[in-house]
């Protein structure tokens, strides 16, 4: 791959490419985690029935998701890196990292939103699944959890990047050349499941705040709040529910993402179409 930083259109492909391939691969994956996390238990939420339920709304969030988060991070990259007089430090990662989860959740949170209602059986099509959340919400129905999927994805990014520059890196550094599309893979999928297994507690919290049905009164209404409600009725452990499947699909979603994220952008510098 180029030393050069991808510019925005490059990243845009890239990412959109990546993210389709691991949302729709790991669908089953991703069913499993909310179901465990679910306030009704696993098996009531659907067991193992019907695994690929969501996908749809999944895989039409995955492209522009990712395509925005790593347009953004490679922007931020340089533009953060320019400001600190072309110095490299792992909080320069961190801060693009941020600031592409936050541009991602623009469309993540909606399709999320719809997406683990419909694993958990709540509604059984993607049309019901739209039509009821802006009758009784309207559009602001599809950002339930828009601030906890931030705070859950900022501490994720922050230990997440800097672990995946580093070992990148580190690795080019060892070899003398620069890594392949699979070695920036095997170290994108190892940070990611160190951050995954810690921002467990918040991943928990934004699905119990997406799966709350439409009422007047709201049982999860903020991130504390909601931290506090699930230790306090289920015990702490509840914080970790569904931490095997949540750290299995990113690890190896990782592997899938940054494999196709590098390789993608490996092919499209070949076109020479951003030379």
């Amino acid at each position: 791959m180029s030393d050069k930083p991808s510019p925005f259109s490059l990243a845009l492909i890239a990412g959109g490419i990546a993210g389709t391939s691991v949302d729709v691969s790991l669908h089953p994956l991703d069913t499993l985690r909310t179901r465990i996390q679910a306030q009704e238990g696993f098996w009531k939420s659907g067991g193992f029935k019907g695994m690929y339920r969501g996908i749809f709304s999944a895989a039409l969030g995955s492209a522009p998701g990712a395509a925005f988060f790593f347009s953004t991070y490679e922007t931020m990259k340089k533009v953060i890196k320019s400001s600190a007089g072309d110095k490299e430090h792992w909080t320069q990662h961190s801060a693009a990292s941020a600031c592409g989860e936050v541009a991602a959740c623009l469309v993540r949170v909606p399709t999320a939103v719809v997406t683990q209602n419909m694993q958990v059986g709540h509604y059984n099509s993607f049309s019901e699944a739209v039509t009821t959340t802006l009758k009784h919400s309207g559009v602001r129905g599809f950002y339930a959890g828009y601030g906890t999927t931030v705070f859950r994805e900022i501490p994720f990014a922050f230990i997440q990047f800097p672990i995946y520059e580093s070992f990148k890196k580190t690795w080019a550094g060892y070899q003398g050349a620069e890594t392949t599309p699979v070695q920036g893979a095997l170290c994108g999928s190892v940070a990611g499941a160190i951050a995954g297994g810690l921002t467990t507690p918040l991943d928990v919290a934004k699905t119990r705040i997406m799966l709350e049905k439409h009422s007047d009164v709201k049982k999860y209404t903020g991130t504390v709040t909601t931290l506090r409600t699930i230790a306090a009725e289920e015990g702490a452990l509840a914080l970790f529910k569904g931490i095997e499947p949540r750290v299995m699909w990113i690890t190896i979603g990782g592997f899938i993402f940054f494999g196709a994220y590098e390789q993608a952008t490996a092919l499209l510098w070949r076109t020479k179409m951003w030379d």
